[in-house]
């Protein structure tokens, strides 16, 4: 499903990433972790459109996709779901959904809104509050459902428990869990190791720009250079 083959992308012709290697195959959820600073959010970006791809190979279904415009790699299937949620905080529940679709299955709006709604039944409950009252778990929920909305092939989630109580971590990982049992290609961008490793078939250690580990999720659970990958200890 989608193919990165030593990748080199950053800001202002500095490399944030160095040569990065990965994949993620058709219904497997996949694992990227590491601390801040790695360059997992700019592998989001560089993926997505966002930032441009100085050297190597992006394929998405098939295709070479580094250098399209965000909206067509959108339209292809590949949908990311930012950190920090990025809701449109004075329209409405339903409103924000909607959008989901405006590049992408727009014409299965209606069906894609009720999965959405079984998939996160207090969206449903909500469908005419505005967005910005919203707490921050539900808006959580509220991003990944825009996300749902255009039916993608592959969903990138961004640090989806970033700034959650534990208890919603919790709840949040098992509706990820959920949305994977569909089939769904996920690739789960996360700090949280432990939890991520989980819900993944497969995970990728970060450092410094470039895959420190990979490995099934089983595996690295106990692998002793999880640590040293990710603390450096």
């Amino acid at each position: 499903m989608l193919e990165i083959a030593n990748l080199v992308a950053g800001y202002s012709g500095v490399p944030v990433l160095r040569g990065l290697d990965l994949e993620v195959a058709r219904g497997e959820v996949v694992a990227i972790l590491g601390s801040n600073g790695v360059g997992k959010t700019t592998l989001n970006k560089a993926i997505s459109g966002l930032v441009p791809v100085e050297s190597g190979a992006i394929r998405f279904a098939g295709a070479a996709i580094a250098g399209l415009h965000p909206s067509d790699i959108v339209a292809r299937g590949l949908i990311h779901v930012p950190e920090g949620r990025k809701i449109f905080p004075n329209m409405t529940v339903l409103e924000n959904l909607e959008l989901g679709s405006y590049r992408r299955a727009k014409p299965h709006r209606r069906k894609n809104l009720e999965r959405v709604f079984a998939t996160f039944p207090r969206l449903k409950e909500r469908t005419h509050q505005a967005a910005g009252t919203l707490s921050g778990g539900e808006q959580q929920m509220l991003a990944i459902g825009r996300g749902l909305m255009g039916e993608p092939l592959l969903l990138i989630l961004d640090e989806p428990s970033l700034g959650l109580s534990p208890l919603l971590v919790e709840e949040m990982f098992g509706l990820i869990a959920e949305i994977a049992k569909s089939g769904l290609a996920v690739m789960l961008v996360e700090q949280n190791v432990v939890q991520s490793l989980e819900v993944a078939a497969r995970a990728y250690v970060l450092d410094n720009g470039t895959v420190a580990l990979h490995g099934a999720a089983n595996d690295l659970k106990n692998d002793p250079r999880l640590q040293t990958a990710y603390l450096g200890a």
